[in-house]
């Protein structure tokens, strides 16, 4: 089965354009949601959780985030701890996930695609692109979220020229340019290349 990435950075439009691939038949896995499930249901990774942060990283079987973003915040290697219990769990959830579609391809929709090096479960990957001031804009309407709230999030990414760099294709969300009309050609182009899947990703 073919495996197609989307991802793009904060307030790019990657939901958006899931959105249109989702209206024509084409199962989509979101990794955002899913981590935030997997913490709430993943057993091993809730214990992983409460070994590395101490049993006051959960509440009840909720995950205590604001606890959560108070010890990673500012240090990066607590947040890398925390990400190399999260990632893995999506991993494997994934694959899992793909086993039970019967689809020519699917989609996962990551944020931090190159970053957790899900990428190399795929076979292509999918950037949506926008402005920067046209994304920081769309995030802090979109979270009612400050300007400096937003940076920061920004500054945990890699920017938009180092994934344009590694990325296969490349989908315009600045307003310019029909969605619809650039996800139709890509569509076809992913249900023809499911016939003969290409090995998955490596770099």
């Amino acid at each position: 089965m073919l495996r197609i990435g989307i991802t793009g950075g904060l307030g790019s439009g990657k939901s958006t354009v899931c959105r249109i691939f989702s209206h024509l038949g084409v199962p989509v896995y979101e990794a955002d949601a899913a981590a935030k499930r997997l913490m709430r249901e993943d057993l091993d990774l809730i214990q992983g959780v409460k070994d590395t942060f101490g049993v006051e990283s959960y509440t009840g079987s909720e995950p205590n985030r604001p606890f959560l973003a108070a010890a990673v915040f500012g240090n990066p290697e607590r947040l890398k701890a925390l990400n190399a219990l999260v990632h893995p769990a999506v991993f494997r959830d994934f694959e899992n996930w793909c086993r039970a579609q019967t689809a020519a391809y699917v989609i996962k929709e990551a944020a931090i695609m190159f970053e957790s090096g899900s990428h190399r479960q795929l076979h292509r990957v999918v950037l949506v692109t926008a402005p920067l001031e046209t994304r920081i804009l769309r995030a802090m309407q979109r979270d009612q979220a400050d300007r400096k709230a937003i940076e920061q999030r920004l500054a945990h990414q890699l920017p938009q020229e180092t994934l344009l760099e590694k990325a296969d294709y490349v989908i315009h969300n600045d307003g310019t340019e029909s969605l619809i009309e650039q996800v139709l050609p890509l569509h076809r182009a992913f249900t023809e290349l499911a016939k003969h899947p290409p090995a998955l990703l490596t770099t």
